[in-house]
């Protein structure tokens, strides 16, 4: 049995949108390689920036579920925040040095990608919400705010120089640096 044709469409946009970035990638050829009508395609997304806008929604509900995971794993919160680096050395592999597909379509919006952009800003708004609840196992809730923002800084910063560099030592330097944080944050203040 086929897929049906919005799941098509969204399979084929993270391929594409993934790899060769969002505006990179035309309505054409994911209709054709998806294997769509073009009045299908349309019917599901009435526009580009829909189809990304939702397709950012489900990576960011796929990162929800990842930091979850995270936040419910045993051990220490400060091994757990440093698997998250782990993680992301990983990822950063895996995708071969693709980075943050968030990042990366913001760079193509122009002033009227308002939906797109919103997707944008409430996975990084989620991304640094994740790192604060993180942090806040470790110590008071005004310096887990503070810690907390550090280290989605130190984990955005360390995904773009690793991209950037299309090499690992960012994220290296970047769980060093958290670690020193986390230790320097737990204290009693």
């Amino acid at each position: 049995m086929k897929t049906p044709a919005r799941e098509r469409i969204l399979e084929t946009a993270d391929k594409l949108f993934s790899s060769r970035g969002y505006g990179n990638v035309g309505i054409n050829e994911i209709i054709d390689r998806s294997e769509t009508a073009k009045a299908s395609f349309y019917q599901h997304f009435p526009s580009k920036e829909r189809l990304c806008a939702d397709w950012l929604s489900a990576r960011h509900d796929k990162s929800e579920s990842e930091w979850q995971r995270v936040l419910e794993k045993s051990g220490s919160a400060e091994r757990q925040i440093l698997a998250v680096f782990d993680d992301l050395q990983n990822f950063m592999k895996t995708s071969k040095f693709r980075g943050c597909p968030f990042t990366n379509t913001s760079g193509f919006l122009g002033e009227d990608d308002g939906v797109v952009r919103g997707q944008i800003i409430a996975h990084k708004q989620g991304q640094r919400h994740f790192f604060v609840s993180m942090a806040g196992k470790l110590t008071t809730p005004a310096r887990a705010r503070k810690l907390g923002t550090a280290l989605f800084l130190l984990y955005t910063g360390a995904t773009m120089e690793s991209q950037n560099a299309r090499d690992i030592w960012p994220v290296e330097a970047a769980k060093e640096s958290a670690q020193d944080l986390i230790r320097l944050y737990s204290r009693p203040s």
